[in-house]
């Protein structure tokens, strides 16, 4: 009886223990929780706004590697007296929007190709995965799989 008197006891105390216990793991796993709330608002912020941060910073560090070529946006023409032909202008404009269209498509193809980097990056993470899952298979091919010989 009296052992069983320590057991209730012992019981009693490991409960008050958990009972205890309680209320601060519940607040750990509130603030866990709370962190990991703020943690992916962060990054679906991050990935809102980053692609466009890489394109103006892409798009500022290209116009300053951008050489001055003397002669191209001067304004002046070559020539014997330096007067404007009408047909050079018309060349030089189209040549400026020419270059303008490659500028604006090699941008949108940039900014595209930084937003999708995500997706890609996730497809190779599962096809790693997948090429170690098939490593670890020890060599061991399943029959469906294997070539049938023909005779």
């Amino acid at each position: 009886m009296a052992l069983n008197n320590k057991t209730n006891t012992l019981e009693a105390r490991i409960d008050n223990r958990r009972a205890e216990s309680e209320p601060e793991y519940e607040e750990d796993l509130e603030e866990l929780e709370s962190d990991v709330k703020k943690m992916a608002e962060k990054i679906l912020e991050y990935r809102a706004t980053i692609p466009d941060q890489l394109k103006t910073t892409l798009d500022s560090i290209l116009s300053i590697q951008r050489p001055n070529w003397p002669g191209i946006d001067d304004g002046s023409e070559p020539g014997p007296s330096g007067e404007h032909n009408a047909d050079s202008e018309a060349i030089a404009l189209d040549k400026e929007q020419r270059t303008e269209e490659k500028i604006r498509l090699l941008r949108e193809k940039t900014s595209s190709s930084i937003s999708a980097m995500p997706v890609v990056l996730k497809r190779m993470k599962e096809c790693i995965a997948r090429i170690e899952k098939v490593d670890s298979c020890n060599g061991i091919i399943h029959p469906a799989f294997k070539k049938r010989k023909i005779s």
